[in-house]
């Protein structure tokens, strides 16, 4: 396909003070410059300049529509090898609404770095931290990266789009997010006692292995071979899976110990389940009870698990264990920690022990430098080093 022709340039005819453009080498008059009736004009000049140039798609695809014809290849494109959707659409979803609130009706032609600026103001206003802008920011460059590969946005639009460049730290006005850090093992023992007993020992398995928290909500008998004195788990689906990646889990005695009674149930069920947490709840509540449970009593109990409008889930995902553990923290006074942070200790104790390459093959990072970003520094090190040289 031929490149499209470059859009005659709406300009200023300073003599008159009208609004033109110049079409084929001869000049056409709008109106008074800057005036609705004049840009009014332009926009359906330009149209039939784009049609009589065959570039019929630039001429008419808006910026509402190309979000959609993304979104609908996004949803067959990002898929786990099984087939199963991830969660990258639905995030592709989520970036475009501001774009299509503030210029969906705008022709993709016009988008420029103006608009895209635009937008980021918006999520400015809206409070996004300044990495979570910058991301979102590449989202929407990609979907117009997306259009040109599939000829439905002329080249030079993408190419403008490449002009806005990122927040930089300590810009006014835009909310920093502090670096993640480890969650210190006096803060997690502290939370324990207040958390249901399934989601404890998700929390001291997690500690144990280092794992991703999508990976131990995921967990399942079937996914663990047990045949050696280390197991080792390999989810059915992870995050590297669509770059071709085997993920190993290992899980030594003392996590062996903690999923032992988890992995007495169908092999294909989910090792952590909100039901279990709730059926456990239950038990203690009824061996506390003093009085006997009246006929009404069970019956209206009966009534009420019938007509619930959310059973427990089969399993914890990402979002229900980070609550759990959010109202663990609550519950016991302390700053509320996040799941993750697990990781970051882990990744931590095992620089510390054995070494960066240990910690990488541990947390199943392709290079190093993915871990560090985990491990927090051992300034201590640094700090005895200068006490003894410096």
């Amino acid at each position: 396909m031929s490149q499209p022709r470059k859009q005659p340039r709406y300009c200023l005819h300073k003599s008159s003070g009208q609004a033109r453009v110049r079409i084929n080498g001869r000049d056409v008059y709008l109106g008074p410059h800057g005036s609705p009736e004049s840009h009014e004009r332009y926009e359906r000049l330009m149209r039939e300049w784009h049609l009589r140039n065959g570039n019929i798609v630039a001429a008419t695809l808006t910026v509402d529509e190309l979000c959609l014809r993304f979104l609908e290849d996004a949803e067959q494109t990002y898929r786990h090898p099984d087939g199963t959707r991830t969660g990258t659409a639905e995030n592709f979803r989520h970036t475009l609404k501001r774009l299509i609130k503030l210029h969906g009706r705008s022709y993709v032609r016009e988008f420029g770095p103006l608009r895209l600026r635009a937008v980021r103001d918006l999520m400015i206003e809206d409070g996004l931290a300044r990495k979570h802008v910058n991301r979102e920011i590449g989202r929407i460059r990609q979907v117009f990266r997306w259009g040109v590969e599939h000829e439905l946005v002329p080249p030079e639009v993408y190419t403008a789009l490449t002009a806005v460049s990122g927040l930089r730290a300590g810009r006014q006005g835009v909310r920093d997010t502090a670096p993640v850090r480890p969650v210190s093992d006096a803060d997690i023992e502290a939370t324990l006692p207040y958390l249901p007993a399934v989601v404890a020992d998700m929390v001291r398995l997690h500690r144990s292995t280092g794992c991703r928290p999508g990976e131990l909500c995921a967990m399942r008998p079937a996914d663990i071979e047990r045949s050696d004195d280390v197991w080792v788990y390999v989810p059915e689906r992870h995050k590297t899976a669509w770059h071709g990646k085997e993920r190993c889990v290992f899980i030594g005695p003392e996590g062996q110990n903690i999923l032992a009674r988890y992995l007495l149930r169908d092999a294909e069920r989910f090792c952590f389940s909100p039901a279990d947490a709730e059926a456990d709840r239950n038990a203690e509540r009824k061996a506390k009870r003093q009085t006997p449970v009246t006929p009404s009593q069970r019956a209206r109990a009966a009534k009420a698990n019938r007509n619930r409008k959310r059973p427990p889930l089969d399993s914890y995902d990402t979002n229900t264990y980070a609550k759990a553990v959010k109202r663990g923290c609550e519950k016991a006074g302390i700053e509320p920690w996040s799941p993750n942070r697990l990781r970051h200790t882990k990744a931590t104790e095992l620089r510390a022990q054995f070494g960066i390459e240990s910690a990488q093959v541990t947390l199943g990072h392709s290079t190093p430098n993915t871990t560090l970003i985990y491990a927090e520094a051992q300034f201590d090190k640094a700090r005895d080093i200068a006490r003894r040289t410096g």
